[in-house]
């Protein structure tokens, strides 16, 4: 058994207070739409594993999956009107890992930034951090409650309100490249990178208000690759997975 440290954390995770940011797509596995069942499982089995172990985990799931609010309004849809149904789609996430947490026997809490208090909490600072003391995983819905803002601004937001030690930021690829690996082969993969660097090389990991966001309130952010089963845990325990950004570099 790995000792603890002071927090009541086993020595094995360098990071104690953790935002975990996952995209809406992640939770669709191959079926290409909606939720896949055994995806989500499997996500939440990994969250389960360091929660257990005292890890403190906050979590923003985006809703692309479901809705993607950029699509339409370049058919016309009204903007404000997309985005308040996109937040519909990551209360319609945030749900779905409740459920998937609490059958892994954990203690879960989802707070809405839009009201919502059949389904869920209204978000509130004080109590979110009340829970996430008290063991429970707290999963942070509707994004920020403002049109013209993404989830990963909503993550850094909540990340900074809850005193996050780093934002992990799970994506499909092994972390920031210098262009898209998927179309090109030779493209280089970071292992460390300063935001203002992010933001001049106009790398698309997060948008403008997010990097800046996480750049003034000095919270690194790590971007790995979720589909490697056991990159939550490893990446959290300060192995070098994936790609580091801070403002050290």
């Amino acid at each position: 058994m790995v000792p603890p440290d002071v927090a009541g954390v086993p020595m094995v995770y360098r990071y104690k207070t953790v935002l975990l940011k996952l995209s809406g797509e992640a939770l669709q596995g191959q079926t290409g739409f909606g939720l896949d069942p055994d995806t989500v499982d499997d996500i939440a089995g990994q969250i389960a594993e360091v929660s257990r172990d005292g890890v403190r985990l906050g979590l923003v799931i985006g809703g692309g999956n479901i809705f993607r609010g950029q699509v339409l309004a370049e058919r016309g849809l009204n903007r404000v009107t997309g985005d308040h149904m996109g937040m519909l789609a990551t209360v319609i996430n945030s749900l779905a890992m409740q459920d998937a947490l609490e059958r892994q026997g954990l203690e879960t809490r989802v707070q809405s930034a839009i009201r919502m208090v059949e389904f869920c909490e209204p978000f509130i600072r004080r109590r979110a951090i009340r829970h996430l003391e008290k063991g429970r995983v707290v999963i942070f819905a509707a994004g920020t409650g403002n049109p013209y803002l993404t989830t990963d601004t909503a993550a850094v937001l909540r990340a900074s309100e809850i005193g996050a030690d780093v934002i992990l930021k799970a994506t499909k690829v092994d972390g920031i490249y210098d262009c898209d690996p998927e179309k090109n082969k030779d493209a280089k993969l970071y292992e460390q990178i300063n935001y203002m660097d992010v933001i001049k090389l106009r790398l698309r990991v997060m948008d403008t208000t997010a990097i800046s966001l996480a750049m003034e309130n000095k919270i690194p952010t790590i971007v790995f690759n979720l589909q490697i089963k056991g990159n939550i845990k490893k990446t959290i325990s300060g192995e070098p997975i994936g790609t580091l950004v801070n403002d050290s570099v």
